[in-house]
């Protein structure tokens, strides 16, 4: 008798649809499995998520200072930081994936195939929108955006990018080599990566005192943008130098700039 009252009593509880269900948000740890390795990596969940909407997903590419395997530092300065300032700002799930500090140019090889591999991931779990995936990094990870988005153009609906590179660079933090982002055949690495990219919404950062990758690499970059037809802007910081990650993210206008932007 007792089993039979407890399974009726089963049978009346009501139904929590999944999208109604109540889902933990802030900075999440998660992790992915490429080529049988475990790559950390955070999922910020704004606080007003629900599952019965499509939202928009930002990956954020870290620079060579952040290199590692914790899946946490990646999170502690630039994007991370400014969303803790003002979270009301950045109505999106935001994905902060992390390279191996193996020496290797990390965002170019298994750590770009990571980052995708997270996004996948993301957009499975948290509802995410694929027409309104933006890609975003600074320093080695800007030149982590120009490779990913060059090489991957039709994922992306938006760009920021922040003094980033795309010649050859030796990584001064993590002595990291570079290749240029020339496509094979290509001479030039801005106007190969520009024709890749023309047809994304991009908006470029840089510091016009930095000492650590040269402004001309984004002067160049955006002439070749321009060039190619695309629709850029770029914003010089007078006066800044190497860390202009943290002018460029406090901006609300660009935030609201990206999250109007759709894959075209």
């Amino acid at each position: 008798m007792r089993l039979a009252m407890a399974a009726l009593t089963l049978l009346l509880l009501p139904v929590i649809p999944a999208s109604a269900q109540p889902v933990e948000t802030g900075f999440l740890d998660r992790v992915v499995t490429v080529d049988r390795e475990e790559f950390r990596y955070q999922v910020y969940v704004p606080r007003t998520f629900t599952r019965a909407a499509k939202w928009p997903v930002i990956v954020a590419l870290h620079g060579g200072g952040e290199y590692g395997s914790d899946g946490i530092r990646q999170t502690a300065g630039a994007l991370g930081n400014a969303i803790r300032r003002s979270p009301d700002r950045v109505p999106a799930i935001v994905i902060f994936p992390q390279a191996r500090a193996d020496k290797t140019p990390g965002w170019q090889l298994t750590g770009g195939r990571a980052a995708l591999a997270a996004l996948d991931k993301t957009l499975a779990e948290f509802s995410g929108d694929a027409d309104r995936v933006y890609l975003t990094g600074y320093s080695a990870g800007g030149n982590g955006t120009w490779f990913l988005a060059s090489r991957h153009p039709e994922r992306f609906a938006a760009l920021v990018v922040i003094c980033a590179f795309a010649s050859e660079f030796r990584g001064t933090t993590s002595g990291v080599l570079y290749p240029s982002l020339a496509m094979p055949g290509d001479q030039d690495a801005y106007a190969s990566v520009a024709r890749r990219v023309s047809r994304i919404p991009t908006w470029v950062f840089h510091g016009d005192a930095d000492s650590t990758v040269n402004v001309d690499e984004s002067r160049r970059m955006v002439a070749a943008l321009k060039a190619a037809g695309a629709d850029v802007r770029y914003t010089e910081l007078p006066g800044v130098n190497h860390d202009s990650w943290t002018p460029a993210y406090a901006q609300a206008e660009l935030f609201e700039w990206l999250l109007r932007q759709r894959r075209r």
